[in-house]
């Protein structure tokens, strides 16, 4: 299990685009990367092809690393732990102590 999953709201806290926030789009656990919606944008050309006709320059999203992003629960970073509630292992921020979905 691990502590950032796709659509949570991170903060980005090194690099580039540090201080910006975004929506995870996928996370590699492999890689241990995450894909931030709207952050680490990078440019790639692309040859024409059947799907896209025109080609060109394309801007999109590079992998950051996942210790380079930090979970906001409530407006604010916060770490995150694991405990078991009801027999089930959940995320809890550390900041707060709350329980996160």
């Amino acid at each position: 299990m691990h502590k950032i999953k796709k659509g949570d709201l991170v903060k980005i806290i090194t690099g580039k685009d540090k201080d910006k926030t975004g929506k995870v789009l996928s996370v590699n656990v492999k890689k241990n990367t995450v894909l931030v919606e709207g952050c680490n944008m990078v440019t790639k050309h692309s040859k024409p092809s059947a799907a896209n006709q025109q080609g060109g320059i394309i801007h999109q999203e590079a992998p950051l690393d996942i210790s380079n992003v930090m979970l906001m629960a409530d407006g604010k970073p916060t770490r995150v732990g694991f405990r078991v509630e009801d027999g089930k292992k959940v995320r809890f921020a550390k900041a707060t102590g709350k329980t996160i979905e």
